[in-house]
Order: C-alpha cells, then sequence, then structure tokens
C-alpha cells in the first residue's frame, strides 16, 4: 500500500488528488474522489462564490471525508470564493494563477492546509515563505493554465527548492506516471485529465467522446501572445484562435474571443466554438470508470513498480 506524509497531513487514504477543471470538477466528483481514497477538489474557476457554496454542500451531504476547493487568483470573484471556502471550514485550499498571501490568515484562521499550485522555483518559495502546507508542481504536460517546465524538469527542481510536501501534476494518468513521480521527489500526484472519464465527471458527452477518442497529438497550446498559455484539445477553435493570435487582431479583441468557450464546451458540447481542456496523457484514458476505480487501478498499477524498482540496481 502506497503511504506518504501526504497521508496523514490531509488525513486521506492515497496521495492523490483530483485536478481542479473549471466547470468541471463539481461537488459530485469531488465527493467522490474522496470517497475513493484521494482528495476530490472543488473548482472555483470563474464562477461566483454562491456556485462554490453550492458545491460544497453538494460534496459535504456525498461524503464524511476530506475535500478541497481551488480559488483561481485571477478570478474576479477570487475575494468572494475565499471567505466561502473559510465559511464552510473546507479542509484544504489549492490556489492558481496567482499569489494567495492576502488570504492565508484567513484560511489558517478556519483550519485550512494551502496547496498552491506553482510553476517555478521562484514561486515554489514565495508560497513556502507564506506558510503554504503542501505544494502541487504542474508541468506544461497538463491541461488548463500551464507554465514552461515540463513535469520531469520542474519536480526535482521544486523537491530541492523547499521541505514542503510536493505533489506532481501534470503528463500523470496512470500507476507509471504515480511511481515516476515519487521517483523524481514527489510524495504525491495530482490527475485531472484522467477524471474527465469519470462516471461521476458530469460533461457533455462530446466532450467524453473527445478524451476517449484522442491520440498523442491530440492537444495544442493557445493563449501564448497574452501570458496565460493554455493546453486544449485540437478542434476549430483552438486553431483559429491560434491563428488569430498571430494576426494584429488587438489583445482585448483576443481575450473577447475566448469568453465562455470552456463552458460551452462542457455544458452544450459543441465541438467547433467550444475548448475542451485536456492533457498531453490523453491518449492514454481509454474507458469511462467509477472515479474510486481510477484510483484505485492507478495505486494498483504503481506498487509493483515501486516494489520492483530493486531489479535495475545491481
Amino acid at each position: 500500500m502506497i503511504q506518504s506524509r501526504l497521508c496523514d497531513l490531509i488525513h486521506i487514504e492515497y496521495p492523490l488528488f483530483q485536478g481542479a477543471m473549471a466547470w468541471i470538477s463539481d461537488g459530485r466528483l469531488a465527493a467522490a474522489v474522496s470517497n475513493g481514497g484521494g482528495l476530490g477538489i472543488i473548482a472555483g474557476g470563474n464562477a461566483p462564490g454562491e456556485y462554490v457554496r453550492e458545491q460544497i454542500q453538494i460534496a459535504a451531504a456525498a461524503t464524511d471525508k476530506p475535500f478541497g476547493v481551488n480559488i483561481m487568483l485571477m478570478s474576479p470573484f477570487a475575494a468572494e470564493v475565499a471567505k466561502v471556502a473559510a465559511e464552510e471550514k473546507v479542509a484544504v485550499v489549492t490556489t492558481g494563477a496567482g499569489n494567495p498571501g492576502k488570504y492565508m490568515d484567513l484560511w489558517h484562521a478556519a483550519g485550512i492546509k494551502v496547496i498552491p499550485v506553482v510553476a517555478s522555483v521562484a514561486h515554489a518559495k514565495l508560497m513556502a515563505r507564506a506558510g503554504a502546507t503542501a505544494l502541487i508542481g504542474e508541468g506544461s504536460e497538463s491541461g488548463g493554465h500551464i507554465g514552461e517546465l515540463t513535469t520531469m524538469a520542474l519536480i526535482p527542481q521544486l523537491a530541492d527548492a523547499t521541505d514542503l510536501p510536493l505533489l506532481a501534476a501534470g503528463g500523470i494518468a496512470d500507476g507509471r506516471g504515480f511511481a515516476a513521480a515519487l521517483m523524481l521527489g514527489a510524495c504525491g500526484v495530482q490527475m485531472g485529465t484522467r477524471f474527465l472519464a469519470a462516471h461521476e465527471c458530469t460533461i457533455h458527452r462530446n466532450y467524453k467522446d473527445k478524451i476517449l477518442e484522442a491520440g498523442d497529438r491530440a492537444t495544442m497550446v493557445t493563449g501564448s501572445r497574452l501570458g496565460h498559455a493554455v493546453r486544449s484539445l485540437k478542434n476549430q477553435f483552438s486553431r483559429d484562435y491560434l491563428k488569430a493570435e498571430y494576426s494584429d487582431i488587438s489583445d482585448a479583441d483576443l481575450e473577447k474571443m475566448a469568453e465562455g468557450v470552456l463552458k460551452i464546451a462542457v455544458t452544450e458540447g459543441d465541438v467547433k466554438r467550444g475548448c475542451f481542456l485536456a492533457g498531453q496523457i490523453v491518449s492514454l484514458v481509454h474507458k469511462e470508470q467509477p472515479a474510486a476505480e481510477i484510483i484505485r487501478e492507478v495505486i494498483d498499477e504503481a506498487e509493483p513498480l515501486l516494489k520492483g524498482a530493486a531489479q535495475w540496481v545491481k
């Protein structure tokens, strides 16, 4: 059985977090992951505080296990959601797209463990000084907003930079990725794309089909011109957007092109106009299954790999 200090710290069975995916990671999915022994996380995204509160209450009614909320700090509702998380006393807050320093005292006072997502050594050190409980190092293989460094390059550098427990994210979908992350210096992993195929994930059928049918070169990166690169599946929207980035369109109009496109993908399944976020490991997602089964499968794959590592040392 795979155990790490993260399990004792968060009071979870397995050191595996479900990634926060805006308009996707809701209370139902988070509860299913937590019931399966991992840590389910509700995505705040650009949603208002009351939506997040509703999802927290849905999760709390469906599980007695710890779960978390992710707060995207560039959201116009970030302060509102930060307060809701404190009022509802969720077990964990993960953060992305900014510095959560001004909310740390609020969350710590509520007994919340704060685990920022970081994409560089400098950011990791800043979060350690700010009082983070642990860190999630996210490589550019991830779906959604990404940094520049790959997981293979990033995780060892983060492991050397601080003494905080570290999770690896980006490019992990099975036991091989889990085992590799531990060898790189992490003590747990976060997976997002794999959970898009969970029974409890309520994305549109077209979204799930695109995930299950994707090949190894199915994703692309857009948004670099605006300073916030995003990885998604290739489709008409992503190709049109990338073309616009290299045109003389204004930054304001470029931003407007992307408004609401993720929600269109999630709720309407519009394969032309929607933005279907997914990581580079999407072709490793072959089937739909319960979230708890996904977790168990990953752990069952990783254990013999880790136990068999001695074969390579003479």
